[in-house]
């Protein structure tokens, strides 16, 4: 099994208590059915910046920036990639970027 990190980009808020509701139970719903596979459930993401190479500071994430991300155990990237696709982050008009975290030594 190797460890996938899967950062979410966009997606809307849900601006009434009843749909924060909703969207909380499909969070709640789509990490139950990972099972194990989540190694961390993560966070939801706030204000960001980037630092370039010559010190410089600019807001971060440029036109697409991160929205929050999760940690999980799959076999491999199309594995971890069949996990993405029930993301709820999708159905609120955001996108999950899936990538492989290396392990290093």
């Amino acid at each position: 099994m190797s460890k996938f990190l899967l950062t979410y980009h966009g997606g809307s808020m849900a601006d009434t208590p009843e749909a924060q509701d909703a969207a909380m139970a499909a969070w709640g719903g789509w990490f139950g059915s990972l099972g194990a596979a989540v190694v961390d459930g993560g966070n939801p993401v706030g204000a960001s910046a980037t630092v370039a190479s010559d010190g410089s500071v600019s807001d971060g994430g440029g036109a697409n920036p991160a929205t929050g991300y999760s940690l999980l155990d799959a076999a491999d990237l199309g594995a971890a990639i069949e996990l993405a696709k029930g993301c709820p982050v999708l159905a609120a008009g955001g996108s999950v970027e899936v990538s492989e975290a290396l392990e290093m030594g």
